[in-house]
């Protein structure tokens, strides 16, 4: 059985290209909220109100941290999406805890990033340009196949 943690961007359907081409392997998949207005406002939900976007904001990242953590705690990959259309601050991150934890760390990100990402891509153990990449990496993992 293999724990993989799905993190980073949330505007289009590359968690689902990689849970449905994994299908059949020993897999478990988890992720953060990936429902934007839910993930932006858990904390006001929960625990009140905020007037200040910087604290409703904070209240919001705080909560999700909870579920972020223990992810990636979990995880025996971390997989890290980096999207073209906004800058992922807590995709990046959420790879540096994985590193920092000692994580097998797959980033999934296009080459106009590769730059900009080159400290994170160096604490990786693979640099994927595709979900179809990252799938045929974790099938190799679990059965040594290509």
């Amino acid at each position: 059985m293999l724990n993989v943690y799905l993190s980073g961007e949330i505007h289009t359907d590359w968690r689902e290209q990689i849970i449905e081409g994994a299908r059949g392997l020993d897999i478990t998949f988890s992720a953060p909220v990936t429902d934007h207005a839910a993930s932006d406002d858990c904390g006001v939900e929960i625990l009140g109100a905020e007037p200040n976007k910087y604290w409703h904001d904070h209240k919001g990242a705080m909560v999700n941290a909870i579920r972020t953590r223990k992810g990636i705690s979990d995880a025996d990959v971390v997989v890290v999406r980096f999207g073209e259309k906004y800058k992922q601050w807590n995709a990046a991150f959420d790879a540096g805890y994985a590193a920092a934890l000692g994580k097998s760390l797959i980033i999934l990100q296009q080459p106009d990033h590769d730059h900009a990402l080159k400290e994170v891509d160096a604490a990786a153990l693979a640099v994927t340009r595709t979900p179809g990449e990252v799938v045929r990496i974790l099938r190799y993992v679990l059965s040594g196949a290509l």
